[in-house]
């Protein structure tokens, strides 16, 4: 099999960069697509082609399906990347990626929709021997018995869950059996007014779980690797703002059979790319939340620590080619830690557009920046905030830590705002530097 020859980037920003970076190491071509405002971006300056496909506005640019696959024709490319975010986890455009000729670098059209919905995820998760978060198993129906019954199976506290709810309306959390039916009945009245669908389903409740997610790459010949997993507790409004890999004070049983069956899980669903399966892990053992079909912002910690770089291998995989390395090759080595630097406010997290009078990237052993910051660029304000990511490794967690710290103190980002003083004080926190967090620790932490 060939590499492919050209591949357009069908992203902006740090992931761009990325991209290109892994395709000029294997001689492949790049054709960078761009937004009006975004011509002055790192990448689009180092691409081999480049195209604007219209306005700022998102929709009308980087989620235009039409015009992308257009400038794939112009520039004969043979392979788009979708990065992450915009278009990555569409199935709609894998699809009409493929059907107009091109490869989509990335899982199958059918994959990313079976792993799009949470229900079949759920089920084809279960199917496969991966654990999940125990439930009702299905809708609870008018015989109270029943119910009762099932919440006392599963364990209070219980969380009672539309169907067809989401952005945290039509859950309700239940802490005995008294309170139970009547909770039922108001969650069920919530979500017919809400959704139209009175379906509600009940799962059990973790009250203090941490993010712990699994790393994996498949080719199309069948090969199956994980690359370890990584902890994704500090979040803010479900966004994480720092990983870190491998995660820390896991159960190893626990996590020997869960990497396993993240294997199993992708050769029975017939999996091909790269993909990470969230878990919430509680009390010792893993909860399957949901997969992404795609590269993760964080994928770099994951490269730290295994050596295996990432992009690459999609770009490897969607030409065809095998794995290079097989499971036995992988050994997590050191820690590796990610700060996500965004241009906001660090106190209100308001965005913060603007011209970057002065970038300076820190340095040193064990220091990676991914950034398409320069001095003279302009932030602009219609897309996500994140300009850059810091990521540090060291022998152990409290080394990594340490550089992340001297790393964020030597940064300097002038111009506009970043969240840098929030990861100042992140990575000198108690709760952080003893791995005494839940993915509820820095709401916490920023409300005292």
């Amino acid at each position: 099999m060939a590499m492919l020859e050209k591949v357009l980037i069908a992203n902006r920003g740090e992931i761009a960069l990325r991209i290109l970076r892994a395709c000029k190491e294997l001689g492949i071509k790049t054709v960078a697509v761009h937004s009006q405002v975004d011509r002055d971006l790192m990448h689009v300056r180092l691409a081999d082609e480049t195209v604007c496909i219209g306005p700022n506005s998102p929709t009308e640019s980087y989620l235009n399906i039409p015009t992308i696959i257009s400038a794939a024709e112009v520039t004969d490319s043979v392979g788009i990347h979708p990065g992450y975010g915009f278009l990555a986890e569409n199935a709609d455009f894998a699809e009409q990626v493929e059907k107009s000729g091109f490869r989509f670098i990335g899982p199958r059209a059918e994959t990313i929709r079976l792993m799009g919905n949470k229900v079949s995820a759920i089920e084809a998760m279960k199917k496969a021997g991966v654990p999940t978060v125990p439930g009702s198993d299905g809708p609870l129906t008018d015989d109270d018995e029943r119910t009762l019954k099932l919440a006392k199976q599963i364990g209070y506290p219980v969380m009672i869950k539309a169907a067809s709810g989401g952005g945290g309306r039509g859950m309700q959390v239940v802490h005995s059996e008294a309170a139970l039916l009547k909770a039922v009945q108001i969650t069920q009245t919530e979500a017919k007014n809400a959704f139209g669908d009175p379906t509600v389903y009940l799962e059990k409740f973790l009250e203090t779980p941490r993010h712990v997610e699994v790393q994996v790459l498949a080719d199309m010949h069948g090969n199956v690797i994980h690359l370890g997993d990584r902890d994704c507790s500090m979040q803010r409004r479900n966004q994480k703002v720092i990983e870190e890999a491998p995660a820390p004070n896991v159960n190893p049983e626990s996590r020997e059979r869960t990497l396993k069956a993240c294997i199993d899980a992708c050769k029975e669903i017939g999996y091909v790319g790269a993909g990470t399966f969230e878990f919430l892990y509680q009390d010792g053992e893993f909860y399957f939340i949901e997969m992404n079909t795609r590269v993760q912002v964080e994928h770099p910690v994951s490269e730290m620590v295994t050596g295996v770089d990432i992009v690459r291998e999609q770009l490897r995989i969607a030409s065809g080619l095998p794995l290079q390395y097989s499971q036995d090759e992988i050994h997590i080595s050191g820690h590796a830690i990610e700060c996500r630097i965004n241009a906001e406010d660090p106190q209100t997290f308001v965005p913060s557009p603007g011209k970057v009078k002065h970038f300076h990237a820190p340095g040193g052993n064990g220091i990676r920046v991914d950034s398409h910051l320069y001095s003279g660029y302009t932030v602009p304000p219609y897309y996500d905030s994140l300009v850059a990511k810091l990521i540090t490794w060291g022998d152990d967690r409290e080394i990594a830590r340490r550089r992340m710290k001297n790393a964020l103190d030597e940064m300097l980002v002038d111009g506009i705002k970043t969240n840098q003083p929030l990861h100042r004080k992140l990575v000198r926190d108690g709760g952080f530097k003893q791995v005494d967090f839940t993915i509820h620790y820095l709401e916490k932490l920023m409300r005292d």
